[in-house]
């Protein structure tokens, strides 16, 4: 079962093995190589100010343990062909996370934006490139948790990886507030910062 009283667990940092995707044959064709996927965006519960933190007020929000892992491909020379798993014609999306039902389909074309955001971020064009997100993870796609957040902060990382553009976390924020930009048009920027960071913290939106 998937609920979200099932994320309020231990608060520690924990690392889930995954299997590292297969070396490319072709050298065009950029995989990171890590036998653990590192490359997550945890969810998230505010504490304290949930609802004034749009207005600059200060807010505590706690990261779970549970969180989205991502591996990112990215070939610079593809086939022509068309995709028919989204409408940007070089992304292909493998979705895994455990959800409730309904959700992933009622937020498609919101991640869709959402997912181009992120890639936009990283000057990648899907009409001239073609990107593959394979997403997976412990944490629950449901809304309330930070689930978005969670999805764009992991495929920056993977992104990052896949590139290898070594990025701050600062700038993994960054690209994760990007795409929550598609979910959510004007986030406050609390849940990206809280998949990114982990932990406790105190935001103030500035």
């Amino acid at each position: 079962r998937c609920q979200k009283a099932d994320l309020i667990a231990t608060m520690t940092d924990t690392k889930e093995e995954a299997a590292a995707a297969p070396p490319p044959s072709d050298p065009t064709i950029v995989t990171h190589p890590d036998p653990t996927n590192d490359c997550r965006g945890y969810g998230k519960l505010i504490l304290f100010g949930e609802h004034f933190v749009v207005y600059n007020a200060p807010a505590l929000v706690a990261a779970v343990s549970s969180a989205t892992t991502c591996t990112a491909t990215v070939d610079r020379h593809p086939t022509t062909g068309t995709n028919t798993a989204t409408t940007l014609p070089g992304l292909t999306v493998q979705d895994d996370r455990p959800s409730i039902p309904g959700y992933k389909t009622e937020k498609a074309e919101e991640a869709e934006v959402a997912l181009n955001l992120v890639l936009q971020h990283f000057d990648l064009d899907p009409t001239r490139v073609a990107i593959h997100l394979h997403f997976g993870g412990t944490l629950c796609a449901v809304s309330g948790i930070g689930a978005s957040a969670a999805q764009v902060v992991a495929q920056a990382r993977a992104l990052s990886k896949a590139l290898n553009r070594p990025m701050t976390e600062d700038e993994i924020n960054a690209a994760g507030y990007e795409g929550e930009k598609g979910y959510h048009g004007t986030p406050s920027g609390i849940d990206n910062t809280a998949a990114t960071f982990g932990g406790v913290l105190r935001f103030q939106r500035r």
